[in-house]
Order: structure tokens, then sequence, then C-alpha cells
């Protein structure tokens, strides 16, 4: 394990130059102070979980001190926010603090979340508050534990600085890790800039130090946007088999690196609503639960566009072909093995939109219903939870349908499918109510909750003696949280 200062520094893209971001130093927050910290996260950088309670820490972590070889940056791009382009955007209340490595020789960004005004503020204080800043750490980390690629969290810092939003709250600071802060509208920004060779310099950038495989393929920005476009298909399926929300799918919050990045107004499904839409300000629905999938796509085409100087565009739009069917291919994956299946059959698709349909119709609690369909046989499971349903003659018929189903792969041993389907059905999410209790107790100061939410959400498929709490289906008020871009 290493001590603070002994971290490994690499300020790669900060050696990109003027063009590609803006020195910043880090304003301070008053009175810093640990909220949560990732043991699992702080792994990542070889650090001892221990070192997060000591002051230095926290000092580090909220900008007091500065390591001497951290060189932070606020990077620019640009990027469709709701569909609309907008030319110029960027780290407007986070800094690129520096880049460092671990001794497996990964690389990780050290990117502050909170650390005041840049360049590309705007309008904006530059601050984040406390409860954004939890909201993004519990998502982080609850989104890696159930195998969903993610930035992760790696603490978060509390304050007394006043901050004012709706109402003064106290100003926070998220310390994020990533492999990779580029986003698509990193390439958009140069692209629609006219700066061919500045976008030139970033994409050798991005295939020398992400992509390196792609450099040995005779067209490697062609084999990059391939990777690209796979690693989205997947990504966005898994959202959708788990039932997450990432609420502002902006081409400015979508990683170059196919990873859930930026959360603001997410949420998990509790009762199954394929229009559910998260985010409080997005009046027109454009970013609802099931348009995740098309607007995947409409983002990849908006990279598409930023990349015509290198791929002609019959090479991108055949590329851009593959991700509805890759998707596709990911998703009946994922949903087969949440439903017990081990083998492949033509009439699996037919099989999860009926129960969808269902459990839309009835206000089925999405992940309780996978987790308690593997709790027992599945003729007996099925028993179980038809009294959820509305439509007792429909989700009879489709009951008869899945049993058949399980019968004809002969993969209805009870303990291999308990074992099998738990291993991939959470017991625990992070449901909006549960994070708004979190919250609410650590803006009294008791920070108790927070770190317990994330100690059981870090072990999601797992029974936890004395966390029942955490796997019940939400009260009413838990169900209808509205959550805005300031959250």
């Amino acid at each position: 394990m290493k001590a603070l200062d002994e971290l490994t520094f690499d300020n790669r893209f900060a050696r990109l130059g003027d063009a590609f971001s803006t020195h910043v130093l880090p304003e301070p927050i008053a009175d810093p102070r640990l909220v949560v910290a990732s043991p699992t996260a702080m792994a990542l950088l070889d650090l001892d979980p221990a070192i997060a309670e000591t002051q230095e820490f926290a000092e580090l972590f909220s900008g007091h001190k500065l390591w001497a070889e951290a060189e932070p940056r606020a990077m620019v791009y640009s990027g469709h926010q709701f569909g609309s382009y907008n030319p110029q955007l960027g780290d407007g209340r986070g800094l690129l603090l520096a880049e460092v490595y671990n001794e497996a020789g990964e690389h990780w960004d050290l990117h502050l979340k909170g650390a005041g005004q840049t360049p590309y503020s705007r309008m904006g204080d530059g601050r984040a508050v406390l409860r954004s800043s939890i909201r993004e750490f519990l998502a982080s980390e609850a989104l890696h534990a159930l195998g969903i690629p993610t930035t992760r969290a790696l603490c978060v810092i509390g304050s007394s600085t006043p901050v004012w939003r709706e109402k003064q709250e106290r100003g926070a600071m998220l310390l994020r890790l990533s492999p990779s802060h580029v986003r698509f509208g990193h390439f958009e920004y140069f692209y629609y800039t006219k700066r061919p060779e500045q976008q030139k310099q970033l994409g050798e950038h991005v295939l020398a130090m992400h992509f390196p495989e792609c450099l040995e393929q005779p067209e490697p920005y062609l084999a990059m946007f391939r990777e690209i476009v796979e690693r989205n298909a997947e990504l966005i399926a898994k959202w959708q088999a788990y039932g997450f929300c990432h609420g502002v799918m902006n081409t400015d919050n979508m990683s170059i690196l196919g990873i859930t990045f930026d959360f603001g107004p997410f949420a998990f499904l509790d009762d199954f609503d394929a229009q559910f839409i998260c985010n409080h300000s997005d009046d027109q629905g454009r970013y609802s639960f099931s348009n995740q999938v098309p607007i995947g796509q409409w983002n990849l085409s908006a990279l598409a566009q930023a990349l015509t100087p290198f791929i002609s565009a019959l090479a991108l739009r055949e590329t851009l072909g593959l991700y509805f069917p890759l998707y596709q291919a990911h998703y009946l994956d994922l949903m087969r093995r949440r439903l017990g299946f081990t083998t492949a059959e033509d009439e699996d698709q037919k099989l999860v939109e009926g129960l969808l349909q269902l459990m839309q119709n009835s206000g089925v609690d999405y992940s309780l219903f996978f987790r308690r369909l593997g709790n027992e046989s599945a003729k007996l499971a099925v028993a179980r939870l038809r009294d959820d349903f509305v439509d007792l003659q429909g989700f009879d018929a489709w009951a008869e349908r899945y049993t058949a189903r399980v019968a004809r792969e002969g993969s209805d041993n009870q303990e291999q499918r308990r074992s099998r389907m738990h291993a991939v059905n959470p017991l625990y999410i992070l449901r909006n109510y549960l994070a708004q209790k979190a919250i609410d107790a650590a803006e009294s100061g008791d920070y108790q909750e927070v770190r317990r939410l994330q100690a059981v959400l870090s072990n999601p498929f797992e029974e936890q003696p004395g966390m029942e709490s955490y796997a019940e289906r939400p009260p009413e008020w838990g169900k209808h949280l509205e959550i805005s871009c300031s959250s």
C-alpha cells in the first residue's frame, strides 16, 4: 500500500497543451471533512483505506493542498444537449487534477468535481453540493458492483462552505476516477471549430492511450470507432437490463471509453415503466428509459460526424449499423440469464417482451420480481409472484410458457437455479428514496447512513443479515421523487 505522497504521476492529457485544457487551481472549501470513501476505489490507487480518515486526505481532495506533481486542468469540449449543439462547454465545476498510475500499470485520472469556477463555468459558481456529490458517489460504486462499466468515485469531502441552489446548501467535492475523461464532445469541439490539427492530435492521443490495439489495424480510426460502438451497445444493454436511467445522455456526457459518465438525475426503476423519465427537467422525455437505446445510436452518429475527417461516410454508416444488433444480442443474453436460462431459443425475445408488458400494466417492482423469481423452482416462483399482477389470465399464460421453457432446457434444479439467478439478480439496488434518506442524514452532519448504504450496495447480490430494510419495495413517496439536473 502507498501513502498519499507516494502516488506516481504521469499527466498525459495536460501535455497536449492549452488548446485542450486550461490551467486552473482549485478553490478550497472550508473545514473539509470526509463524508464517505470507497475502499475498492482507493485500492485502484494502491491506497490503504485507513488513509481516508486522515486530515491530509480531506485536504488533498478538497483543494487545500496539491501534490507538487499535480497539474490541474479544466478541459474544453462541446456537445449536443437535448439534441441541440452547444459550441463550447467544458469543465465548468470540475478539474482534471492529475493522472496517476498504479503498481499494475493502470492509469487513472483524478478528477475533482466542485472545485470552483473555471473559464468554462459560464454563469455558474463552479461548486457542487453535498446531495449531488453523494448521489454520484453512490451511483458510481453501485453500478460498478453490478458489473456495469462506469467511472469510479474515490470519496466525497464535505465542508461548511455555503452554496446557493434553490436554497442555501453546503458545498462538497467528489473525487472521480476514470481511465479517461475524453468525451464525444471533445471530438465535436475540434470538428465544429475547424481545427483539424488539434483534432488529429486528440485522435492520436486517444488511440495511443486507450485503443493501442487499433493502431495495428489498416484503418486505426475506423477500428477505434467500431470499438466505441461495441462498448456503447453493451453498456446500454446493461442499463436496460438492470433498469438504470441516466437522465442526461447529452454527447458531452458520453465517455469515449463506453462507460457510465457524469451522473445527474439518474434513477433505477422501482415499478417497471418503459416510459419513465427520471429527469424532472426533461419536459419532452427525450431521455426516457425506453429512449436510451435509440439515443445511444443518435449520440454515436454525432461522434461519427465529428470523425468524418478520418473515416469515410460509408464505413461510418456500416459501423453504426452494428449498434442495434449488438445491443439486442447483449440485452437478450442478460435477460435470459436474469430469467434463469442457460440456452437460447428463438422465442425468448417475445417471452421477455411479454413479461415487461405485464409488469408495465401492473406496476410490478422490476428488481424484486427477478430476485424472487430465482428463490425457488420456476413453478413455485411464478405461483408466488402471481398476486403482484392485475391481469391474472395474461400472467398465467406467460407463466405457462416460462415454466415450459425452463423445463425444456432442464435447468430447474432448485439449488443450481437459485445460485445462478441470484448471481445476476441483485437484492439491493440504489433506489432514490434510499439515497435521499442518506442525503438527509448527511446534511444534518450524520454520515453513517451514506457509509452503510455504500457498504450494502457494494455487495448487491449476496443477502446481508440485518439489512432487510434495504431490499424492500419503496414507500409510495419514494417512487415519485423529482430529480433535476442540479441534483
